[in-house]
Order: structure tokens, then sequence, then C-alpha cells
């Protein structure tokens, strides 16, 4: 016996929440766009046209669809016909891949994810998961929607401008030797600008039309073959000024799109080349891709940030503006790796946002090892004289204050040195172990004293036992974040182009992490608690059983 079956039965629709377990997703996507304000929903309001479909619902079925892993707008189109969930959080509306995908770049979408990162990080302190004590730091690399192979670099665009300099001004002076136009105004002798190259141009096609008209009256046939012939060069020279004209213009595109980067991809002008962990050839091949930034607090993603450039150190300053600008208050310990420890940087935390930097170095861990300690040619392990200002050098020699020293870096921050030279290396027996300065001169030795005080900040700070306890953390709580983006969401590559797209992406995808943590959390939390709430640890999260994905 069979249960009653037939394809031919009317059946009425049923609410789709009732086919939802009580754990799914879902309702965790649900409850928190549902405490956007409804002020930020107001910018996409509009009078006229065909009335749009709510914002509310867009965000909750991308939140959603970006959680089962799926990122393409036809796939997220396919799921709101086939998925409960889906159908459930649309409530039956299916709207087209054209309009989820414009709404995901909207520009005003990035107050919508901003506001979800609020609200739950609010959501997660009066729940107690994360205590505000500390903020996590760190940075991965992420291919960009690019071809490979559309790289444009800073330095070969600036040779080819340099040669295109030069020859633009060699044909230039060549037109005045040889009298083929008249000398124009120009802004400077060194080089021809792009309004004056344009001006060239004009003057040839001027000399040009004035050859073919003479040609066109002459009946002459010797005279008018000796009028083409005189006619060659004006059109040679001005084929390659209009060449130079367009060069010139793209040179200066090039280096507008550069800005302080030294390279772009021809496909996302906003993608920068760089090195990814990701190789896949072995062979160390640059990829388009971007730097992404984020701070985290009990394996959560509280804030992120996208930047084009490569290094993590000059990303630093630039984020903890953004997350005071547009997530929330920095708490009074901040956490990162040795990426990010500069002078710079700790300056910036120590005296303008008078925060504790848990932050090493790069010779942090090298310092600690007794072979450095031990180095007798570190200065480090130099006995130092205050009255003097002066050093001792292994074979006892005086390593006095010579003068201070300036050093200024690509962002325009200054470092203060103290110039030491040693009183006399020559017929020094250790002068080969010691430097590599020229026979005739001594050893010198550029010495930072602000720089030095902050590293021993750094390692008193880490040696204690409560900072150091949170330094520990760091590797447990930022890391699996992008472990869980990349590889049990499977986001590897942007799917869209430019910054800002980028942006509101890494938002969406950032969240889901989000929501499949927290879910996963509360869930076994939850049956933990059930099955014996007496037990001690019974509040402890285990694995991720049970949990509807």
């Amino acid at each position: 016996m069979f249960k009653d079956y037939n394809m031919n039965q009317v059946i009425l629709p049923l609410d789709f929440e009732r086919k939802l377990q009580e754990n799914d997703i879902a309702y965790a996507v649900n409850d928190l766009v549902e405490k956007i304000p409804d002020e930020a929903f107001v910018c996409f309001l509009r009078e006229t046209g065909r009335p749009a479909y709510h914002p509310r619902m867009m965000m909750k079925i991308i939140l959603c669809a970006y959680t089962q892993s799926v990122f393409s707008g036809r796939k997220i189109e396919g799921l709101l016909q086939d998925s409960v969930r889906m159908m459930w959080l649309a409530q039956g509306y299916e709207p087209s891949y054209r309009t989820i995908n414009r709404f995901r770049v909207h520009p005003e979408v990035k107050e919508l994810l901003r506001q979800c990162f609020v609200q739950f990080r609010c959501q997660l302190v009066e729940e107690k998961l994360i205590d505000e004590e500390a903020i996590f730091i760190d940075g991965t690399k992420i291919e960009a929607n690019a071809n490979k192979f559309t790289f444009v670099w800073r330095k070969a665009v600036e040779k080819y401008s340099a040669q295109l300099v030069e020859k633009s001004n060699q044909l230039y002076d060549e037109l005045l030797e040889q009298e083929i136009i008249p000398e124009i105004e120009r802004e400077s002798s060194d080089e021809l600008t792009t309004e004056e190259l344009t001006k060239v141009v004009e003057k040839l096609e001027d000399k040009i039309e004035e050859y073919n008209q003479k040609i066109e009256v002459n009946k002459d046939g010797s005279e008018r073959k000796q009028l083409r012939s005189e006619r060659k060069a004006p059109k040679q020279y001005h084929k390659q000024f209009k060449d130079f004209v367009a060069r010139k213009q793209k040179y200066q595109n090039d280096m507008e799109i550069f800005g302080k980067r030294n390279s772009y991809s021809k496909t996302d002008n906003d993608a920068t080349f760089m090195r990814m962990k990701e190789d896949y050839m072995k062979n160390g091949q640059l990829k388009a891709g971007y730097n992404v930034q984020i701070a985290t607090e009990g394996q959560y993603a509280l804030a992120y940030d996208v930047f084009p450039n490569p290094t993590d150190t000059r990303t630093f300053i630039p984020f903890l503006d953004t997350i005071e600008e547009h997530f929330f208050e920095l708490p009074n310990y901040i956490v990162a790796d040795a990426g990010y420890g500069s002078e710079q940087n700790y300056e910036d935390v120590l005296d303008n946002r008078k925060r504790t930097p848990l932050i090493t170095y790069n010779m942090y861990r090298k310092e600690k090892k007794k072979k450095y300690k031990q180095d007798p040619f570190h200065i480090a392990n130099w006995e130092y004289d205050k009255e003097s200002d002066s050093f001792t050098c292994p074979n006892g020699k005086k390593v006095r204050f010579l003068s201070p020293s300036k050093r200024k870096d690509k962002d325009g921050f200054i470092r203060q040195f103290k110039v030491y030279e040693c009183e006399d290396c020559s017929n020094c027996p250790l002068r080969s172990k010691c430097t590599k300065a020229k026979e005739r001169n001594n050893r010198r030795v550029y010495y930072n004293e602000k720089w030095e005080q902050q590293k021993a900040y750094i390692r008193k700070q880490l040696s204690e036992e409560k900072t150091g306890e949170i330094y520990g953390k760091r590797k447990v709580d930022v890391e699996p974040v992008f472990g869980f983006l990349k590889a049990n969401l499977r986001f590897t590559r942007m799917s869209v182009r430019g910054k800002a797209k980028v942006k509101n992406e890494l938002g969406f995808a950032f969240m889901a992490v989000n929501l499949r943590k927290y879910t996963a959390k509360t869930q076994n939390l939850t049956i933990n608690n059930d099955n014996n709430p007496t037990k001690n640890g019974s509040n402890h999260p285990k694995t991720m059983i049970g949990t509807i994905f």
C-alpha cells in the first residue's frame, strides 16, 4: 500500500515558513536585515516608474544565496524558483538576474551593508559572544575578475613617455629647421604638451591643404610632380605627430589610473597585480587582485575594507580610520602580526588613538633567539655610554655620535636617526665581519632612538601575562575567518569589477560567513544545553552538527 500520490490533485499553496526547520539559516538572515532602520532604505525610493522590489527583500535573498556559496546572478535567480528558504525570504517574488546584479553593485547598498555589520556586532555584544576587549586585524589577497595578462606597468609607461617626449622634441626642431611650419608658443622647452602637439598637427594639416590646392590649380605635370614630392614630408610628420597626440593622452590617462600604484589591469582598472598564495603554476606569477583587510573578534568579521596596494603596513592606518568612522569605536587592544609593525603605525596607535598595540615587528622572533643575543656585531649587543653618547665596538673602539639624519618614505613619514661612526676601523682584525664599508671608511651606524623605544615597549607588552594571552589568540581568531571564506564558502575570486562594486560583494561574503558561524554556534549551544543543562561546559560550542545551511 502506498501513500496517496496524484499529480492531478489541486493543492492550495502553503506558507513556505512551515517547510523550514527551526534552526534554518534563513531565520538568521531575516532577523538581521529586519533590524536595519527604515531610514537606510529611503534613498531607494523613486516617485516615477514601475514600483521597485523592496530593498529589504533584495538584501535577504542575496545574503542567503551567499551563505549557500552561490555568487552568480543567474544562479541566485534559479534558487528563487526551487529553494524553499529563498521563496520564503522573497515571499513569492522572482527578480531577474539583471535586477539582482544591479542591486548588489548599487552605490547605496554600501550603507545597507554597513548597517548589517553594525547591527550584527550589537547583537553579538548583547548576547555576550564577544567582550569588546580587543580586535584582531589581518589581510588577504583575493583575485580580481580580470584577465591574467592585462597588466600595465608604471615603469614601462614612464619609459615610453620619456621616449615620446624626446622624439617629439626632435621632430619639432626638424620642422622648424626645414621651415615646414612656423614656431608655436610653448609653455616649456623641455616637453610639448598635448595641446601643443595638437597645434602642430593642425598647422601640418594646413600645410598639406595648401599643397593640395596648389596641385589642384597647377596644370603643369612636372610642377605637380614636384609639389607632390614636397608634400610627402609634411604628410609623414603629420602622421607621426597625430600618433604622438594619441599616445600622449594614453600615457597621461595611465598615470591617472596608477595613482600611487605600480601596476593596474586593463580589465579592472582598480585591481593591482600582486603575488597570491594560490599559485597554481608554482612560478610566482603576479595576478590582478585586491588586498582585503578585516577586523575580527570571536572569529566574526566586524569590519572590512579593500586596498589596491599589496603591503599590509600602509593599509593599517586608513583601515583603523574606516573602522572608527563607519563601524565602531576601537577597543583598548589592537592586535596584528609583524606585517603591520612599523614606527608610523605604532606612533598612530599610541599617540593619536591612545590605544595599546599588540603588534610584533619583523625582527621580533629573531631577536629572542640565543644566536642573535650573542652576536657581538649587532649594535643592540654593544655597550653604550650615556655621558659620551657612544658605543663600544667588539674591537674596543669608540663609536661616537656624528650627526642627526632624516629619512622620508613614500607616504611622507619622516624618521629621525642618529648617525654614529667608529673612531678607527683601519687594521681592525674583525673588519670583514663587522662592516661592508670601503677600506678607507669607518663603520657607520644609523640608530633610530624612537623605533628602539617602541620595540622595547612591544616586547614588554607581549611578555606580560594578560596582553601576551590576548596576542596569543590572534591566529585562532582572525585566520579562521579567511579559511571559512575561501574553503567553506568557496569565495576565492571576485565576480564584479571596480573597487566600489568589489567592496559591496565582499560585504555580502563576510556577512555570509558571520551568519553561518552564528547560526551554527547558537544552534549547538541550544542542543548542548537541552541535552544536559546542569553539566559543566554545557554552554561550550561544539561542532557544527545539526545546523541547516
